[in-house]
């Protein structure tokens, strides 16, 4: 039986555009497409997880108003726990912008809205869904003083937790410990340790220093090259299926929610990783965000 997955963090409702290449500073550019979507990273992951099979729990904060309305049935259309899901009088729901080019890459600015007031107080009423077999996933779209006290809260009932440290920003060293598992990218792992990742032996640096100061796993992901994963005395590249990417949005957030599948399905975290490079591999050949997320029958 797998494991109930809880995933806490962000909700946004997602307006993109497709261009064909990013403007600069200053530059108006008349695109193409336009795409309103639901994301935020916690949304994405909990979307990611819920096709792929995961008995999935989501925590967040939007508003009360439309985009909000929108979000919760969408949760609940995808088979997600929406109890922990509140509705803020004060605060709109997130909003991202998103601009995206040709190849893929895009460019993203968030106004996070009723995300930026998700408290700790806000995770006490589901930590008695925790126990020491529970998989708590969560980002940084949310107040750094959740994450901690989601952290502190999950290790002290022996649950593990996966952060994905995006958007990219330093991290207390008193929360690494608690960590079952972090997964940043490039960009990310840079500003966690100040190495610079660009081949497997940068990428040992990084999550080396990481290790030592107090996580447990450490994966890296490097997009089109798939992902670096150091568990304790090992480490090792596991490569992504080569694709055309169409849009790469929330291509983390689907290889996270799907690495959290596959380890309350029991797997190792190399076959773990390698189950989410293939989800995230699907993800990138299509638009938008939570709509991108295969189904566990495409893998």
């Amino acid at each position: 039986m797998p494991i109930p997955i809880i995933v806490i963090g962000s909700s946004n409702t997602d307006m993109v555009i497709k261009t064909s290449r990013l403007p600069v500073p200053g530059e108006t550019i008349i695109g193409g497409t336009f795409l309103m979507n639901p994301g935020g990273k916690g949304a994405n992951q909990a979307v990611a997880a819920a096709r792929l099979g995961g008995q999935v729990t989501f925590v967040t904060n939007v508003g009360n108003d439309i985009f909000g309305q929108q979000a919760i049935r969408g949760f609940q259309q995808e088979g997600i726990d929406t109890r922990f899901v509140f509705q803020n009088d004060d605060h709109p729901t997130g909003v991202a912008l998103i601009t995206v080019d040709a190849q893929g890459e895009n460019v993203i600015t968030v106004a996070p809205g009723a995300n930026a007031y998700l408290q700790p107080s806000d995770i006490d009423p589901m930590l008695d869904q925790i126990d020491p077999t529970s998989l708590v996933l969560t980002q940084l779209e949310i107040p750094m003083t959740t994450v901690a006290y989601i952290t502190q809260q999950v290790a002290k009932r022996g649950g593990r937790v996966i952060l994905n440290p995006a958007p990219a920003q330093s991290l207390p060293d008193r929360l690494l410990p608690s960590l079952y598992l972090i997964s940043p990218n490039e960009t990310e792992a840079k500003q966690l340790t100040g190495i610079t990742v660009t081949d497997d032996a940068s990428a040992h640096l990084a999550a080396t220093q990481l290790h030592e100061r107090g996580v447990q796993n450490v994966i890296i992901t490097l997009g089109a090259k798939g992902a670096f994963l150091s568990e304790p005395g090992q480490s090792q590249v596991i490569a992504i299926q080569p694709v055309k990417a169409v849009d790469t949005t929330a291509a983390g957030d689907c290889f996270n929610g799907a690495l959290t599948v596959a380890l309350a399905e029991g797997k190792s975290l190399a076959d773990a990783v390698a189950f989410a490079c293939r989800a995230a591999g699907i993800s990138v050949t299509r638009l938008g965000a939570q709509a991108s997320m295969p189904k566990r029958t495409e893998l």
